[in-house]
């Protein structure tokens, strides 16, 4: 069985700070400000950028984090509506090879990740009502609330690191 959440980050995660005790709900309201806090950090950073010790770059942060909402939100849809709960793993370097991650740009981005939340929201308060239960193939069950909260780090782990990409690359302000 895959570590994942708290066991694998930490509580909080040893990087982000991210506390795994919040509500589903918290998570749910804190991906839905994602994209406005990723436009806020990147407004001063308009090209990609990136540090050596990360694998991506700003923008690929950012297309990672809606990709990943977006198959979250598929698999909540498909379980909910269909009956489909199995749910595999994916690598997310894989899929950032295949969708060319190293040409993301900053605006197509932070575009794909604006049309994606409402969607995610939508997806996750109704697998929250239907009490929607994920069999992932290398992390077992997966409630609605675990995947919102595992949603809600991935994506804040990821402002986290698009903001100290910034900080530390960043030129100063004109």
């Amino acid at each position: 069985m895959e570590l994942w959440g708290a066991a694998r980050f930490g509580d909080p995660c040893r990087e982000c700070g991210h506390r795994w005790d919040l509500s589903a709900e918290d998570a749910v309201q804190a991906v839905s400000e994602v994209p406005g806090r990723f436009a806020g950090v990147l407004v001063a950073a308009p090209e990609p950028l990136r540090l050596p010790d990360l694998g991506w770059s700003t923008a690929a942060y950012v297309r990672h984090v809606a990709d990943n909402l977006g198959a979250w939100a598929y698999r909540l849809d498909a379980a909910r509506c269909d009956g489909r709960t199995t749910a595999a793993g994916y690598d997310p370097d894989a899929l950032g090879e295949l969708l060319d991650y190293e040409h993301a740009t900053v605006g197509a981005s932070l575009g794909a990740l604006r049309r994606v939340v409402p969607w995610w929201v939508e997806s996750v308060t109704a697998a929250l009502a239907a009490q929607v239960v994920l069999d992932h193939v290398t992390r077992g069950p997966q409630r609605a609330e675990d995947v919102a909260r595992n949603n809600a780090h991935d994506a804040l782990h990821h402002l986290h690191d698009v903001r100290r990409i910034v900080e530390q690359t960043a030129g100063p302000a004109a």
